[in-house]
Formats: C-alpha cells, structure tokens, sequence
C-alpha cells in the first residue's frame, strides 16, 4: 500500500457539493451511514489510480504519484467521471461512464444486448445502441413465417429493463437510441417520443449521412435500405424528413441528430470497426463493445490574475492523462468483451467544464468574437498536448494494442497510447461538485432560488457576480432574489452594463453563436461535443431547422436543443421575459399538474398505535403509483383528527403533484409530540411519525423501494427535489441537489 497523502485538504466545497457528494459519491454502510469524507474520498481514488503503475513497474514509487492526482481532484482542477469518483477503491470497481452495445437481428442477439444492458446499468454505467441493424416492421420472418415488429418495438424492451434497475441508489439508467436515416422505420422513430409518456430512459437521436444531407441541400430523394438483406425498399423526400426531425425536436427536444460519416471519418481504427452509436449524451462515439473514461479539467482554476495560466494548465493535462490511462488499466469491466475492445483502443475522453466561469474571469462576454478566439486556442493547446501526452506514455508502456493499421499508422504519426484523448462531456454532478459552469455550456442562470425545509427563501448567487456586485456597491439581497426571478440582467439597469456584458445567461445568447462555440471545440477535440443549444419559448420551426444546417455546415458532429417550455408538465427555470411580454407573479411560479383522480382506486388501509389513540391510514394507488392518502383516528374530534387530516390532504396533493413517496416520509419522519407511544422499532413519535411509517409499511409491503422510488420524471422539475433543472448536453441536470438525467 502507498503511504498516506501528506496533506489531506479539500479547496472551498459549497454547501450544493457536499449535498451531492453526500448524497450520490461518498462511501456508506449497510445502513446507510455516510463513512468518508471528501478527503477520504479523493484519497482512496488517488491511490488506488497510483496503484496501476505498479502494472507496468512493480518497484514504482506510486505515493509521489497519488499525491498529485489528489491534489489535482482536491483542489478541483479535474475530476473523473462519476463512477470514477464512486467505485474507485471499493468493490464494485467499475469506474467507466460509458458504454456501446451492438443489437444484432435475431432474438438470441437483442436478448443478449438487454441482459448485457442490465449488468451495465447495475455498476453504473450508461449505454447507448444503434437499432439500425434490425429489420423494420412487418418485415418478414424465415424462422417462423412471421413479420417482424421493428426496432421500437424493442427499444421498449431495453426501455422497460432500464427502468427496472436502480443501479444501487446512486445512478440511474441512461441509453442512447440511434436509428440511421436511411432504415425504413424511420419515421415511426422519429415520432417515437411524441408521446412524453413513452421510452423515458432513452435520448434519442437520428443517424444522419452525408447523402441524406446533400439530398436535403437539393430538396431530392433518397433511398432507404433494409438492413436484413442491404436491398432498397423505396425513398422518400429528405427535406420533407428533415423538417420532420426539426419539427418534432422544436415540439420537445428530441430527436438530437448525429453525423454518421462525420464519427467514421474521424474513427482511429477502422479496422477494427465501424462506429453506429455514442453514448447518452452524444459527446463519446464508441465501437461495439468500448468503453470510455471520461475527466474534465475546471478552466476556471486556469485563470491567474486576470489571464490563462497556460504552465498550470499543460501540467494538469499530463497529469490527467496519465490518470485516466490508470483507469483502462484498473478498471472492473462488466463484460469480457468489453475489456478486450477497451484494451485494444485504450479510448480516454478528457474534456473541459467551467468554460464559462474562464470567461468571466477573463472579462469575455460568452457572445463574442473574442470567446469564439479563445475557445480555438485553448482547446487545441488541450488536445496538443493531450496527445503529446500520451505519446509519452507511448513510449514506456506501448501504443495501443490497435495502434497497427490505424489512422494515426497510416498518417506515419509516432505511437500514441490512446487511440483517442479529448472529448467533451456535459459534466452536470461533477461540475456542481468543482462549483463550476457545465462542460462548454454558458452559465444558465445568475442566482437561483432555493427553498429550504422551514420555508424559509436561499438564493445562490454565481461566486464572481456577488464578488463583484460587493465589489462594486450595487449587492442587495433584494436585487438576488429579483435577478433569480428575472433569469437574465440583461435589461436590469441597475446593474452596470459592463457586468450585464460579461454574465451572459443561455437564453441571453443567439442560437447561432451556441453551434459557433461548439464548433471552435470540435475543431480540437478527437470524440465529440456535447452541447445543447437553449432556445427561448418563442423561437420557431425555421430557427431550429437554421440551427441544425449550421452545424452540418461547420463541421459539428451533432447537435441537440431544447425549447424552453417545450416539454408538457415542465417547470420553468426561471421567471425570464419572453417575447410575450413579462409574465406575472403567479406565471412566474412553479406550475405542477396534478393527476386526475380516477373513479376506482386499489387501497389499503393501516392501524397505528399513537399517543392520541389508534390512526387508521389508507393509502390509494392508480396505475402510475401512490395518488392519495385519508386517515381517520380512533378518537373522533379534537386537535389531532384535525391535524391528521390535513396531513393527508398534503400527502394526496404531494403524489398527485410528482413529488416522490420518499420525500413525504423524509419530511414526516421523526416528528415528535407530547405523548409518543411504543417502544424500539414499534415507537411512534406522533401522528406525523405514524403517517410516514405507514406509507414505510405500504411500499415496503408492495415491492416498492423507499430509498428510491419509481415516479414520471417532469421535465424541468427535479424529481429528487422538486427543484428546477438546466437543460444541458443533451441532458437535464438540477444544481440543486445534483440530480442528472444521464448520470
């Protein structure tokens, strides 16, 4: 074992950090105790990352080593990927993010791919898939003289797989779904999640070629090619399927396209294969089978008075890489072949978050010619030296496996121990945790409201604007909470217009200038880019559409966006003025729809044993979940009859609203009284107490899991917290609490 690091400090965890880390990345036991601390944390990753040298020199010094991988995590210069964070040092082990499954047109393959499925999402990881090697719909079966149902058909399946599996409490199951525009069920996927209630554990995407694009460009047809026998079985008009996919991505976000041939183009080895899908969030293409292991490096540690510390930022790219090549090599996969396709390409994505914070800090509006200067600069300064880095490391340990016949072989470049080094993921927890902007995305908001347990009002403030606005003279509780119900400053005169210049928001910013940003990055970045591009409520069909040509046009590799409200049953994120003129207070709230409550319900009914004497609690279930709660005492009239009554008329209200059982029982839990009754596990402490062990009692008796439990995910509403979420890389994360759609 190495010795301990020396100097076991954390740099300025935000109160949101600790939450997260608490929450989703620090080790518990059996009951739930939380037994490390951050440091403890960053520790045990350090060292058991250090460790892998030994792989290669069984005499290294690794304590040098784990030292400056800690003091790097610790002073949140970088970060790995979550599961990194998670499982490094502990049993499970499995630190990538990622992962790629081919589905093969037979039932023994597409079985096989969901069982393969579930083993990933149980350690952790996310996956994503190409369905375009199944057949279409009532296409014809030879083994049994049927027709077959089509690739959606079982995208439900993997659907209601993922949605089964919990992945222990700390991530949820997250899949990529990509049809390539040429299979002839491509309309049906298109349309696939018109219907919200539908496939939500998928993104989606539609696989696009450079033919189908220049078949829009002339408004011509093209042919669609049935994958079980290669053969053409008609055509359609591009353009007409192109407004389609807009039309429908401008209704509710999805579908995201992706450039096929552009991943091709771009693909290191292949001879080993073709690329046909990413991951979740788009920004990893992967063969079938790889993996990778993903980091970002936090631009904002890379600022020092006032300009980019280019020396801090080429040692912290060294140091990352060599961390990350320790992850292939310590990693616990899930799968004997995926560990035989992560060896032989030793793919790493190192990435970027707190892009926007480096601008501010550097006094750089985000809508600039200047940002877009500076993105070019530093991204490519990034992938150089990644690459030098791993041609380093090259030399001590070898090329990858797959290095012969590669690109990087037939363009006669040296060996390089990673078939591929940058790439740019969202970053939604692990950003919160470095108390950094996301990815490469602006900054969405410049406060946000908090509402805290005993009602009472937070508002977080961005770090620098408060900074200044103390600075400056102009800070105010009251101009925080008027600027998080606001969303943008932009019209705020109050607010010297210099600083309205540089706190640029998402929805501040020309959708244009969103796919500019992306790509000044792909221009330097061996994978992909996630970024979403965030339009106001009011863009149109044409703006989308404009959007999409645009990244064609300069090179992206994907694109996806969202249309702020776009999605039913959406919280809005904030109070900003649209094109239809401010809203009022009560349009500025949250909006929650409730259920409509059916005629039959299924319930069922338990005595308690409190100090006002005996309450009964019924709970009443429609086919989504738990809907409504009555109690009734034992003891007609008084104080306590009423009160319980009014809890389950907020409890009703709470399930009927979206809000998670485990929540209602975390706030009614433990209350106490004057009078409790029972003793040990049997005690109750109040009638409150009594209703949340009921509801305990109920989801444990119907198989449902308390810790976690299985609700309609509202779009715009955190369904940990109730908390707005930021559309973000093809993702929804909340600051709040950390909740990620796709981690």
């Amino acid at each position: 074992m190495s010795k301990k690091i020396s100097t076991p400090s954390v740099s300025r965890l935000t109160k949101n950090a600790l939450t997260v880390l608490q929450r989703r990345y620090l080790k518990r036991d059996t009951e739930g105790k939380v037994l490390e601390t951050p440091v403890h944390m960053f520790q045990r990753v350090a060292q058991t990352i250090a460790a892998a040298d030994r792989i290669f020199n069984r005499k290294a010094e690794t304590a040098k080593l784990a030292e400056a991988f800690f003091q790097i995590m610790a002073g949140l210069e970088f970060l790995p990927n979550s599961p990194t964070l998670m499982n490094a040092g502990r049993d499970l082990g499995q630190l990538s993010a990622c992962f790629v499954l081919p589905v093969g047109d037979s039932m023994e393959e597409i079985f096989d791919a969901v069982k393969f499925t579930a083993l990933i999402h149980k350690s952790g990881g996310g996956t994503g898939f190409s369905f375009s090697r199944l057949r279409p719909a009532n296409d014809v079966v030879m083994t049994t003289t049927g027709v077959s149902s089509g690739p959606i058909s079982f995208m439900r399946v993997f659907d209601i797989a993922t949605e089964t599996i919990k992945q222990g409490g700390t991530r949820r199951g997250a899949n990529m779904g990509i049809l390539r525009v040429d299979h002839p069920d491509i309309m049906d996927f298109i349309m696939c999640k018109a219907d919200q209630k539908q496939l939500n554990n998928f993104n989606i995407s539609v696989g696009l070629t450079e033919v189908f694009m220049r078949a829009v460009e002339h408004d011509e047809n093209y042919e669609l090619i049935n994958p079980r026998n290669g053969q053409a079985t008609g055509t359609l008009n591009a353009r007409k399927v192109f407004n389609r996919i807009v039309t429908q991505a401008w209704e509710n976000g999805e579908p995201g396209i992706v450039f096929l041939d552009r991943l091709n183009r771009d693909n290191p080895t292949p001879h080993v294969g073709m690329i046909e899908s990413t991951n979740p969030c788009g920004e990893q293409p992967l063969l079938p089978y790889e993996s990778c292991n993903l980091g970002s490096i936090n631009l904002a540690r890379m600022v020092h008075n006032g300009s980019v510390n280019w020396k801090r930022l080429r040692e912290v790219v060294d140091l990352a890489v060599h961390f990350l090549d320790n992850v292939v090599e310590v990693n616990n996969y899930p799968l004997h072949q995926i560990a035989e396709m992560t060896f032989g390409n030793r793919k790493i994505g190192l990435g970027v978050m707190g892009w926007a914070d480096m601008l501010i800090l550097l006094g750089i509006p985000y809508n600039s010619a200047e940002a877009i200067e500076l993105a070019d600069k530093v991204m490519r300064f990034i992938n150089d030296q990644g690459h030098a880095a791993s041609r380093e490391l090259a030399k001590k340990r070898g090329a990858f496996p797959n290095f012969k016949g590669s690109l990087y072989e037939q363009r006669g470049e040296p060996p390089i121990r990673n078939a591929t080094i940058t790439t740019i993921a969202p970053t939604g927890t692990i950003s919160i945790i470095a108390n950094s902007s996301s990815g490469v995305e602006p900054i969405f908001a410049v406060s946000y409201i908090r509402q805290v347990m005993d009602n009472d009002i937070l508002v977080e403030v961005h770090p620098q604007f408060e900074k200044i606005a103390r600075e400056r003279g102009f800070y105010s509780p009251e101009l925080m909470q008027q600027i998080a119900r606001h969303g943008s400053i932009q019209d705020m005169e109050e607010i010297p217009a210099d600083i309205r210049r540089i706190f640029i928001t998402a929805h501040d910013i020309p959708p244009e200038v969103h796919i500019e940003m992306q790509a000044a990055f792909q221009k330097h970045t061996d994978n992909a880019v996630s970024k979403t591009v965030n339009f106001a409520s009011g863009a149109t069909i044409d703006d989308v559409a404009n959007v999409y040509r645009l990244a064609y046009k300069l090179d992206c590799k994907g694109v996806t966006i969202y249309r702020d409200g776009s999605r039913d049953r959406q919280v809005l994120s904030t109070g900003k003025v649209d094109e239809k003129g401010p809203r009022t207070a009560g349009e500025e709230e949250k909006k929650v729809f409730k259920r409509e409550r059916p005629k039959v319900l299924k319930g069922w009914t338990y005595q308690m044993q409190t100090g006002c004497g005996p309450l009964y609690v019924t709970v009443n279930q429609d086919t989504t979940g738990l809907f409504e709660l009555f109690t009734t005492m034992g003891k007609a009239g008084g104080c306590a009859a009423s009160q319980s009554e009014a809890i389950g008329r907020m409890v009703s209200l709470a399930w009927r609203s979206g809000i998670q059982a485990r929540q209602v029982i975390k706030q009614l839990q433990g209350i106490s009284c004057h009078s409790p009754s029972g003793f040990g596990e049997n005690k109750i402490l109040s009638c409150a107490d009594a209703v949340a062990k009921a509801i305990q009692s109920h989801m444990s008796a119907n198989g449902f899991k308390t810790e976690k439990e299985a609700v309609q995910f509202l779009k715009g509403a955190c369904p940990d917290c109730g908390g707005s979420v930021e559309h973000e890389g093809g993702c929804a994360v909340c600051r709040l609490c950390g909740y990620s759609e796709c981690a």
